[in-house]
């Protein structure tokens, strides 16, 4: 009973000496702050005034430079879904040569080439093309049957119809040709056509975003992402005529409110057309439901793009031809990482099973890492080379020494497991120290190469803090089922040497 008094009392008495301890703190550094800010102004009121301004100056830019510093690690990241833009961006001849480079290395590039060839190609034509972006059933192909009313275009109230990309063309009286394109909504069950879409606004001169109200978080995400494209936006409320004149003022509000301060983004309610249903009372009491066609009203978003092509056709150009092109870097970052993760897989698994024969063609297996360490350097420096990061041999060997102090560690675990493994498989006999260290041999080497190469992949440099934690981590996944498949090699090989 004292026990349970006494210990939450020596708690509250460690927390009071604590929060005294943190008071006489702050109370000794206001005091210390207090005297050198009353000397600093002794001896400034000494000094001539233009050196006391001097002073001030100096001060202010230090102290905003701090306040500037410290918001801008502090403020919230813009999110965006469409362009995750790279830290260079490639002009097309740069995208060229770097999708010929990698073809020479045997990387895919298909996706990356047919996206510059689909560039030159609308340069050549000379088109407008339009995106129509925007979630399921907000009335996208309804606008272009009220821009086209003898398109054929596929309307289902269910949502969901466009599941492809379908592309109408018009010529305005003494205009260019403008191609609407039509495209998957956004959101849909399964959302496998949601790339499709976002891809497409990447490829067009300007996207009208449809929407039907005030934006959902998705929403503003997906509007965000298009604002990084550095197009026109034009934001087309539909629906209007649901909304009274004060509602409809105050949606129109908060839409604009998101594309505050952004140029050449502008909303723009309107009506696309569709059905309604209208109840009919007859004197007599009886009641008729009918479907009547909406009027469309869209002559207000027409006479904005078509301002936006006569203003602004040379600038259209130039985001087009940038949305395309990096849509074209990000496909071929795209191939470049995957080829890069197959090569790194391919050589995790040449040296970790030269670790494992290395463990069985040694004199004294286990005395010293002196085999392992020098094919650790080996598969380190091709790993670096797979991806493009220069590392000093330095560096390379440092790294390697701290993996081999923390292997050291997990050795005899590792040997435990080992041994466990191997007992399971039969008519093997005594298992000796070298088929112990080379099952253990696979399970370090394995852990280690895919540790390196997913630092590498992350950060494009051998970070060895994140190398090492993922090394830790990855050392203990799955021992047992990774060790059977590693027994399973050394032991065909010992097999074979004793064949």
């Amino acid at each position: 009973m004292s026990d349970r008094i006494f210990k939450p009392s020596l708690i509250r008495l460690i927390m009071a000496i604590g929060v005294l301890l943190g008071f006489g703190l702050l109370l000794l550094m206001f005091l210390w702050l207090t005297q050198a800010a009353l000397d600093v102004w002794r001896l400034l009121r000494d000094l001539p005034e233009w050196f006391i301004w001097a002073y001030a100056a100096v001060f202010l830019a230090l102290l905003g430079g701090g306040a500037l510093l410290v918001w801008r690690i502090l403020r919230p990241r813009k999110r965006s879904t469409l362009a995750d833009v790279p830290a260079k961006r490639l002009n097309q001849e740069e995208l060229q040569t770097e999708i010929e480079r990698a073809a020479d290395l045997g990387v895919e590039v298909t996706e990356a080439n047919e996206e510059l060839q689909e560039l030159s190609r609308r340069q050549q034509e000379g088109e407008i093309y339009v995106a129509l972006f925007g979630t399921i059933s907000v009335g996208k192909s309804s606008l272009i049957r009220a821009v086209l009313p003898e398109a054929s275009v596929e309307i289902d109230p269910r949502g969901g119809t466009t599941q492809d990309v379908h592309r109408f063309r018009y010529t305005p009286e003494g205009a260019d040709t403008v191609v609407l394109t039509d495209l998957p909504g956004l959101f849909e069950p399964g959302g496998q056509f949601t790339e499709l879409a976002r891809e497409e606004t990447q490829r067009a001169h300007i996207v009208i975003y449809v929407c039907d109200g005030d934006l959902t978080r998705d929403q503003y995400r997906e509007i965000q992402g298009l604002l990084d494209l550095e197009k026109p936006l034009l934001l087309a409320m539909n629906k209007a005529d649901r909304y009274t004149e004060a509602e409809l003022a105050e949606v129109t509000g908060r839409l604009r409110e998101h594309l505050s301060g952004v140029e050449h983004a502008e909303v723009i309610p309107i009506q696309s057309g569709g059905t309604q249903e209208v109840t009919r009372v007859f004197p007599d009491g009886r009641e008729e439901t009918i479907t009547r066609d909406r009027p469309p009203k869209v002559e207000a978003l027409m006479t904005a793009l078509q301002g936006q092509i006569r203003e602004r056709r040379q600038a259209l150009e130039v985001s087009r031809d940038k949305g395309i092109a990096l849509l074209s870097q990000r496909k071929l970052e795209a191939s470049m990482r995957e080829h890069r993760r197959k090569e790194s897989e391919s050589l995790v698994k040449e040296y970790t099973r030269k670790a494992m024969l290395g463990a069985l063609a040694a004199v004294a297996p286990g005395t010293d890492l002196l085999i392992q360490g020098y094919l650790g350097i080996q598969l380190v420096k091709n790993l670096c080379r797979v991806y493009d990061v220069p590392a000093s041999e330095v560096d390379i060997r440092r790294f390697v020494e701290l993996a081999k102090k923390h292997v050291g560690r997990e050795v005899p675990m590792l040997l435990a497991i080992s041994g466990n493994v191997l007992k399971a498989f039969p008519g093997i006999g005594t298992v000796g120290g070298g088929l112990l260290h080379a099952v253990a041999y696979g399970l370090i080497f394995e852990s280690l190469g895919k540790s390196v190469a997913q630092t590498l992949d992350e950060n494009g440099a051998l970070e060895t803090a994140q190398a090492m934690s993922l090394f830790e981590e990855t050392l203990g996944e799955n021992l047992e089922a990774r060790a059977r498949q590693h027994a399973k090699v050394v032991l065909e090989e010992f097999r074979n040497r004793r064949g």
